[in-house]
C-alpha cells in the first residue's frame, strides 16, 4: 500500500494505518499460537492487542524513539517475518523495522524479505525450546497481586509450552466463594475488565479461563496440600500473601507434594535472595528453592539508581515515595497496630516508613549505606511516585540525564524496567497499566551541578506484577532466543 501524501488528509492516512493494523492482528495471533513467537514494538507486546492498542504502540515509538515508524513500515516487515520457519522466540518488530528503514535509505538497501531473513537467520530452522518442559505455576493467595499475576500468566499462555497456571490456593470462607473470587478477576475497579473469558465449574471447584483449567484449593497451611492429585508436578509456588517472609516459613510450601520452588512477592527476611529482575536476576541459581521479588518500590528505584551510580556516581541520596494507599490501611479511622496507618487512607496523607532505600543495597550492593528513605501514603488507589534526591560524584545536566535514560529505556536489556515520558501534563492515572517497573518523568528532572532530583512514576500493582512474572520465568529457567539478541523480554 502506498502511503498517501499528507495533503490528502490526515483521516485518509489514519484509516489506511488502521486497516494495516487490522491485517496485523491475525498474523500476530498465528505467530504466537502456532509457533510460540512473541512480538514486541520497542519493548511493548503486540500479542493479544486490539487494533487501537497496536496503533498507540506505534505512536509511542514516534514520540519516544524520534523515528517515523508507522504501520506502513512495520506491516511488510511482519509479513516477511511470517514467511520464515522461526523457532519459539521473542522479536522486537519495531527495532527490526527501523533497521530495515535505515539500510534502505538511498534506495540501495536489501529487499524486505531478504533483509528480514538475514537479520533473523539465528532464529530460523532452529530446534530450540525456551524451556525443556512447561512449568506448573501455583498461586498461594488471590489478592491484588495474585489476580493481576493471573491475568498476566493467562495472557502469556500462547501455545502453553512455557508456563501454565494450574492452581490457586485460598482460604475457604463460605458458600459462593469461587464465584466471588472470579468476579474480582473479571472486573477490577482500577485495571478494568479481564481481556478473556472465564467459566466457573462449581462442582469441581475450578475455573476455565481462556481454555486453561485452574483448580481452586482451600487450605490454611502451605505444607499440607497434595498438588499431585491435580496432576501438578515440580511446581513453582508464588506466595503473594506476605504471611511468611523468612526461609523457615516459606519452606513450608516445599513440604507439600508437587512443589519444587517458592517465590515471595514481597521483601524477604534474613539471608533470602531479594531479586529485582533486570538488575540482579543473574544471582538466581538452578538449585535455588526460595527467592523473593523485593517490593514494588525497590523494583521501581533500583534500576535507575544503579544506572546513575554507574555513570555519574552517587555520594548519598534520599528516596521519598508518594505511594498509593494499600489494603493494610483503614478506610476510616480505626485501630491499627502501626503508627498513623489507623487513620483514614481515603482522607489523609499518611507519613510512614519504607524499607525500599535500604533494600536497594541487596540488589545494588555498591549503594549500601548511601540512601535514606521515607514514604507518604496518599488518597489514590494505584500508581505511586518515587522522588530520588541525589548528590553525585560528577556533575551532569538535565539533558545529559534525560537523554541517557531515554536511550536505556529504548535500546537496552533494561527496557522492561525503565519507561520514559516527556508529557508536560502527565499525572498518576496516566500510568495505570504500565508494564515497566518505573517511568522517568523527564520534564520534571532537576539537575544543578552535582545535585540531581528524579521523579519516577510506577504502577505499584501492575508494573510490579510484570516484574514478578519476569522473575518467575527466570526462576523456571525460561530462555527465549531473541531479536535483538541481547534484549530478551524475559529480563
Amino acid at each position: 500500500m502506498v502511503r498517501p501524501n499528507i495533503d490528502e488528509g490526515f483521516f485518509t492516512d489514519w484509516k489506511q494505518r488502521e486497516a494495516l493494523a487490522q491485517e496485523m492482528v491475525p498474523v500476530l495471533g498465528s505467530l504466537e499460537h502456532e509457533k510460540g513467537i512473541q512480538i514486541f514494538l520497542y519493548g511493548r507486546t503486540l500479542n493479544n492487542r486490539s487494533v487501537a492498542n497496536i496503533m498507540k504502540s506505534h505512536r509511542r515509538v514516534r514520540q519516544m524513539a524520534r523515528n517515523e515508524l508507522s504501520e506502513f513500515e512495520s506491516h511488510p516487515v511482519l509479513l516477511a517475518m511470517a514467511k520464515l520457519n522461526l523457532c519459539p522466540c521473542q522479536i522486537d518488530l519495531g527495532k527490526l523495522t527501523i533497521g530495515f528503514m535505515l539500510q534502505a535509505e538511498g534506495g540501495k538497501g536489501l529487499d524486505v524479505d531478504v533483509y528480514v531473513a538475514k537479520e533473523l537467520a539465528h532464529l530460523v530452522n532452529r530446534d530450540h525450546k525456551p524451556i525443556a518442559k512447561p512449568t506448573d505455576i501455583i498461586l498461594y493467595g488471590f489478592g491484588r497481586i495474585g489476580r493481576l499475576v493471573t491475568r498476566l500468566l493467562l495472557e502469556q499462555t500462547g501455545n502453553r509450552e512455557v508456563m501454565r497456571l494450574r492452581a490457586v490456593v485460598v482460604r475457604k470462607t463460605g458458600d459462593g466463594d469461587l464465584q466471588k473470587r472470579v468476579n474480582l478477576l473479571r472486573n477490577d475497579s482500577v485495571h478494568g475488565s479481564f481481556e478473556g473469558t472465564v467459566r466457573v465449574d462449581e462442582e469441581n471447584n475450578r475455573i476455565i479461563a481462556n481454555g486453561n483449567i485452574i483448580h481452586f484449593i482451600s487450605s490454611d497451611s502451605p505444607d499440607s496440600i497434595d498438588y499431585t492429585q491435580y496432576g501438578i508436578e515440580d511446581a513453582l509456588v508464588i506466595d503473594n500473601t506476605g504471611k511468611w517472609r523468612d526461609e523457615a516459613g516459606l519452606s513450608l510450601h516445599l513440604k507439600s507434594k508437587g512443589v519444587s520452588k517458592v517465590m515471595l512477592t514481597a521483601p524477604g527476611k534474613g539471608n533470602l535472595k531479594n531479586i529485582v529482575c533486570g538488575i540482579n536476576h543473574d544471582m538466581i541459581e538452578p538449585d535455588d528453592k526460595i527467592i523473593t521479588a523485593a517490593s514494588c518500590t525497590t523494583n521501581a528505584i533500583a534500576p535507575v539508581l544503579k544506572l546513575i551510580h554507574e555513570r555519574w556516581g552517587v555520594v548519598h541520596g534520599h528516596v521519598e515515595t508518594v505511594h498509593a494507599y494499600t489494603n493494610d490501611q483503614n478506610l476510616i479511622d480505626n485501630f491499627h497496630k502501626a503508627d498513623r496507618r489507623g487513620r483514614s487512607a481515603a482522607l489523609n496523607m499518611v507519613l510512614t516508613e519504607t524499607g525500599a532505600a535500604k533494600a536497594v543495597a541487596k540488589a545494588v550492593p555498591e549503594l549500601a549505606g548511601k540512601l535514606t528513605g521515607n514514604a507518604v501514603r496518599v488518597p489514590v488507589a494505584n500508581v505511586s511516585m518515587a522522588i530520588l534526591n541525589l548528590t553525585l560524584v560528577t556533575s551532569c545536566t538535565k539533558n545529559d540525564i534525560n537523554e541517557y535514560l531515554r536511550r536505556i529505556a529504548l535500546h537496552s536489556p533494561l527496557q522492561n524496567q525503565l519507561g520514559y515520558t516527556e508529557s508536560p501534563d502527565a499525572v498518576s492515572s496516566d500510568f495505570v497499566g504500565s508494564r515497566e517497573a518505573a517511568i522517568l518523568d523527564a520534564t520534571a528532572t532537576i539537575s544543578n551541578g552535582k545535585n540531581l532530583v528524579l521523579y519516577l512514576w510506577y504502577d505499584n500493582e501492575f508494573g510490579y506484577s510484570n516484574q514478578v512474572v519476569r522473575m518467575v520465568a527466570k526462576m523456571a529457567g525460561v530462555n527465549h532466543l531473541s531479536y535483538p539478541e541481547n534484549e530478551s523480554m524475559d529480563n
